[in-house]
């Protein structure tokens, strides 16, 4: 027998089905509550609202658990690539050899981008924000690509998708360039997906340009653990916008936007301008903390600690940590930043006032430190976000048009005026 809640209202009582996921998750099914009751639910910041079922991510914030199609992120770390986890967020997975050789193939030729984006590129401020001119730019390869923005052709839609993970990068090195006045670079076939963007990003056309190999892998590795995280602000926009039917450029533009914020995807830039301002300061992490919990009007603002979602670890932020000593050690590079984020992790690990608020390093402490030490801009680091959460915008999107969806149309409970007499302008 199927679950249900019940809800009493008015005098009568009507049942709601239980909805339980493959994890046991439980949700309560409202589809029919206005309809039965007249009744809508208020859950300001969708904290307590389900807003569609998914097979693509799961977190369990409690034990501090994520994973893509079921494959726990600590392994596919370890043992997968970007693209390979891109095709299984789409896809639901993991590719055979001759798939992943295939789909690799098809990414790495569609890299380039029309010469007109020169011009397009050109037109920008030079101090243009990044996420700026990567959300136009991704909205107006709709403009470029006019044969393939049919949401609901197959066709049409694996094309669009290779494209946009193929010039992303480009566009974002692009944009990159531009803002210092280097000559665009570009893409080589004969790359890997990581090694190109590396290539086109610090590389001039001056003289040869030698990929670190350990850096290639850290770059990677931030990818996948930032590929999907379930129904996050952009992903839920990305989904919101696609609904309307509207092409895969349109609502992958509005999802950078979304990202762009400081509360979600800028958090990482925010995280090494914190460890900067403490080594400019000359303070201790000890003293930067005291100074954090105090509840003067100029104290200092914490970030990396904590998360909407964890309320134990990040798993993402355990294997991101490890990956950054790596990569530091092996390019011989001493980090004073690093060593302030290690301090302040210690000193939150302990400290009463983090510990009974579960404020624990998240997936943008230490990544900005691997940013930071190949040379990567603060601004650009939430455009390299933005590369990484791409296959899982996709999916997300494919996902609500495989689910037979309704055009998003969130309610509302209205608090303003009464019906009021309109007053005359010279009456008033």
């Amino acid at each position: 027998m199927a679950k249900t809640a019940e809800l009493r209202f008015d005098g009568q009582t009507i049942e709601l089905p239980i909805i339980e996921g493959s994890e046991g998750e439980r949700a309560i099914d409202i589809g029919a509550l206005r309809s039965k009751t007249g009744l809508i639910t208020l859950d300001p910041g969708y904290v307590n609202t389900g807003s569609c079922t998914s097979a693509i991510t799961f977190i369990d914030g409690e034990e501090g658990i994520l994973r893509y199609r079921g494959y726990p992120i600590e392994e596919l770390a370890e043992k997968s690539t970007f693209l390979e986890c891109a095709y299984l967020l789409m896809y639901g997975e993991l590719p055979k050899r001759e798939v992943l050789h295939a789909f690799v193939d098809s990414i790495r030729r569609h890299t380039m981008l029309h010469e007109d984006f020169r011009g397009f590129f050109k037109a920008l401020p030079k101090d243009a924000h990044p996420m700026a001119a990567c959300a136009a730019a991704v909205g107006a390869l709709a403009t470029f690509y006019p044969d393939s923005l049919d949401p609901v052709d197959e066709r049409q839609l694996e094309i669009s998708t290779h494209r946009l993970i193929a010039k992303l990068p480009t566009l974002a090195t692009y944009a990159y360039k531009h803002s210092i006045g280097q000559p665009f670079m570009y893409p080589d076939n004969r790359l890997s997906y990581v090694g190109n963007f590396l290539h086109m990003m610090f590389g001039t056309p001056c003289e040869d340009f030698e990929i670190d190999p350990v850096v290639r892998k850290a770059i990677d590795l931030l990818l996948i653990l930032h590929a999907d995280h379930e129904q996050n602000c952009s992903a839920s926009t990305v989904r919101l916008v696609g609904s309307s039917n509207v092409n895969l450029f349109a609502s992958v533009s509005s999802g950078i936007t979304a990202l762009w914020g400081p509360r979600h995807g800028g958090a990482n830039q925010d995280v090494i301008e914190m460890l900067t301002a403490i080594r400019d300061e000359g303070l201790s992490g000890k003293e930067f903390v005291e100074r954090a919990k105090s509840r003067e009007a100029d104290a200092a603002r914490l970030t990396g600690f904590g998360h909407r979602v964890y309320k134990n670890h990040d798993p993402r932020a355990t294997v991101i940590k490890k990956a950054c000593f790596e990569v530091l050690e092996k390019m011989g590079i001493h980090s004073k930043l690093l060593e302030i984020a290690v301090e302040l992790e210690e000193i939150a690990l302990k400290d009463e006032y983090f510990v009974e608020r579960k404020l624990y390093p998240n997936v943008d402490f230490y990544s900005g430190v691997i940013y930071s030490a190949i040379g990567t801009p603060p601004n650009m680091f939430t455009a390299m976000f933005a590369i990484g959460r791409l296959p899982g915008w996709i999916a997300q999107w494919m996902e609500m048009h495989d689910d037979k969806h309704k055009i998003g149309r969130p309610r509302q409970v209205y608090v303003g005026e009464n019906q009021r007499d309109y007053v005359e302008l010279e009456d008033r």
